[in-house]
């Protein structure tokens, strides 16, 4: 399935449109290009429509949030729920701060994305109202059982993919549910990988339905974490983590990827 999307990807060489910070576009658009794709980090609210009418997926990410940011999502959501483009929503630090829980909740509630994206403590916080978090990073407090219960609620209840990350990826319908334990702790040590991902998801949703393009993106970063750990330190290990991305190949992730398939979870 893996070896196919990736394929498929390269072949279509779509475009994939990203409205994300400015903390992680380089590295959003390097994993993108990785996976045989073509960025564009377009977010003036004047252009999102348009852009987002020629794209194959769209990544939405709440990081850093500014006015414009937040009105060109809006639009670009709307945009691609009118043409029937996928799109990723990543929550990032919906669990923190109340204005980005209600853009989410509003883009979900009236948009419906291909696939619903957080960490651990992001999917809480969209699943529980009176659940929150300090800061961006997930609580490691938080445990595998309790976000998969989240995770499939939220799916449910939105008809949506959702991707909670973590030491433990998992992937739900709702229906069913993908355990992900590829990845390494340096992953946590430079800024947006999880955004990094989210890139790659919105890659692969050109090539596959959401379910399986989240899986696939889930798996293939974090064996490329895997391949790219050093003791040398964070800049070489972003260094090595791009090379991986774009040098990976069927084969190693074949032999590398640890993914358990959980059943119906209703």
């Amino acid at each position: 399935m893996v070896s196919d999307i990736r394929r498929r990807t390269k072949e279509k060489h779509p475009l994939i449109h990203c409205i994300t910070n400015p903390i992680s576009i380089n590295g959003c658009a390097n994993v993108i290009l990785a996976a045989g794709a073509r960025p564009m980090m377009a977010e003036h609210p004047d252009e999102v429509s348009e852009v987002t009418r020629t794209a194959g997926a769209v990544m939405l990410n709440l990081g850093n949030l500014t006015d414009v940011r937040k009105i060109s999502m809006l639009i670009s959501a709307e945009t691609a729920k009118k043409l029937g483009i996928p799109f990723i929503l990543d929550t990032c630090g919906a669990a923190c701060l109340a204005n980005r829980r209600e853009l989410a909740m509003r883009i979900i509630n009236d948009m419906t994305p291909s696939v619903i994206k957080g960490n651990y403590s992001e999917i809480k916080a969209l699943c529980d109202e009176g659940y929150s978090s300090s800061g961006v990073d997930a609580d490691a407090a938080l445990g595998t059982q309790d976000i998969a219960r989240c995770a499939s609620e939220l799916a449910v209840r939105y008809d949506a993919v959702v991707l909670a990350s973590g030491v433990t990826d998992i992937v739900t319908d709702g229906k069913r549910m993908t355990y992900i334990r590829n990845g390494t702790p340096q992953l946590g040590t430079i800024t947006g990988t999880g955004c990094m991902l989210g890139a790659l998801c919105a890659a692969y949703l050109t090539g596959a339905l959401p379910y399986d393009a989240a899986s696939a993106a889930c798996a293939v970063f974090g064996i490329c974490g895997e391949l790219a750990q050093t003791d040398k330190g964070s800049g070489t290990f972003y260094v090595q983590l791009l090379d991986a991305l774009s040098t990976v190949n069927d084969s190693i992730i074949a032999e590398k990827i640890r993914t358990e398939e959980r059943g119906k979870v209703y």
